[in-house]
């Protein structure tokens, strides 16, 4: 007997313990259990299992639960109306702070004419071959985070790219009006499995933590290029704070890659009965080997150098001519400067462009090139995924996300 004919005399064994199926009205009909005798075994198995039983409901209508020792999992749940209101105020929430984000940003900040006549100046003047090659890599960007956060859930949650790829850019959404970026675990924990949603928070906590490594890291040995050449610092001085930089970076390298040690601490903490879950779930560490951390960190990596290399084209973009060198030495002083300020990304703005007037100020460069500059930086590589990553939640059914599931249909 092959694999097909197993699982579909698999489901009509399961289905004929369901002597509803066959009258009633709809809504009184109760969910039918399958016992778990009638389970499909592998993963394909499993798959075509449910394939019937979609179809089956179809002409039944009556919903069909995969009853197991763990979990009691429902394949066609129903939605109420009360979760309609619910799903549709949260993504009306979403979509208001967003377009309010935009607004403050965008249209009522102070030098956007100025700005945007600075930009359609450098687009008739300036080789667009920078803005342009700025915009190719967008995507690239991004694309390197997901394979970051996909290689941190496939052993919990595998995601295909494209999936993945949709969970990080829901996350930048929420992130944009949220402090320090929390927001992007929700948004990304949306295409996860409800079980699964604390273990998705803890593997973007690694992959933050991974991300933080490279800026820190990279950031001080571009802080100490910068602060030899324009920064008028005593030897002693500037190689002690290095000495102090390397050796914090060194502590964090070695916490990245045993990372499985905050276990223990997690379930010591006096918390740590009224978060059994997420205590619980924090032994997903423990199936982090060095591989699956080497290779996360050269996914960070990646994407800091490719979004360094975007701000640099933005720079030659709009006429702040310098060294390759030069420029990435300021780039990851800034960076690693505006990381200390915990601010949503919006309110980061403000800092980002104050910072960045005051590193590129020793280099004689005009204010307004400056602010345009970070001004179309965080355009190019925040709002316009933002604004997919809206579409993204907006097709996504926000409330049973999270494993809520209000039965109370009217009859």
């Amino acid at each position: 007997m092959g694999w097909r004919s197993r699982v579909l005399l698999r489901f009509q064994k399961g289905a004929g313990f369901c002597a509803r199926l066959e009258g009633g009205p709809t809504q009184s009909r109760p969910p039918c259990p399958v016992p778990s005798a009638a389970l499909p075994q592998s993963p394909r198995e499993q798959k075509h299992f449910r394939f019937f039983a979609r179809n089956h409901n179809k002409h039944t209508i009556t919903p069909i639960i995969l009853k197991t020792p763990s979990k009691i999992t429902q394949l066609s749940r129903p939605v109420s109306g009360r979760s309609r209101l619910l799903n549709g105020l949260i993504k009306l929430v979403v979509l208001l702070m967003l377009t309010y984000v935009i607004y403050q940003q965008i249209v009522a900040r102070e030098q956007i004419e100025d700005i945007w006549a600075m930009f359609v100046r450098q687009w008739q003047q300036a080789p667009t071959a920078y803005l342009l090659l700025t915009i190719l890599l967008i995507p690239l960007n991004w694309a390197f985070e997901t394979s970051k956060w996909q290689a941190l859930i496939k052993n919990f949650a595998p995601l295909s790219f494209g999936k993945a790829y949709q969970a990080v850019l829901s996350g930048v959404t929420l992130s944009i009006f949220t402090p320090n970026r929390i927001g992007e675990y929700g948004g990304r924990i949306l295409f996860l499995p409800a079980e699964h949603h604390w273990k998705g928070v803890f593997a973007t906590l690694v992959g933050s933590f991974a991300q933080l490594l490279v800026l820190i890291g990279l950031g001080i040995i571009g802080l100490g290029a910068f602060a030899a050449r324009y920064l008028a610092l005593e030897g002693y001085l500037l190689w002690g704070v290095l000495f102090i930089g390397i050796c914090f970076s060194g502590l964090m390298l070695f916490c990245f890659y045993n990372i499985s040690l905050v276990i223990p601490l997690a379930k010591k903490l006096p918390f740590a009965n009224y978060l059994r879950r997420a205590v619980g779930s924090v032994s997903v560490l423990r199936q982090y080997d060095r591989p699956t951390l080497s290779r996360t960190l050269a996914f960070a990596l990646a994407r800091y150098l490719i979004y360094s290399l975007q701000y640099y084209l933005l720079l030659q973009f709009f006429g702040l001519s310098l060294p390759l060198w030069e420029g990435l030495a300021g780039i990851a002083t800034i960076f690693l400067l505006q990381t200390s300020i915990p601010l949503p990304p919006f309110l980061g703005l403000v800092v980002r462009g104050s910072l960045a007037l005051h590193i590129w100020g020793f280099y004689g460069f005009n204010e307004l090139a400056v602010l345009t500059s970070t001004f179309g930086l965080w355009i190019l590589n925040l709002i316009l995924p933002a604004l997919f990553g809206t579409i993204f939640i907006f097709n996504t059914n926000v409330v049973q996300s999270f494993g809520y599931n209000d039965d109370s249909q009217d009859s």
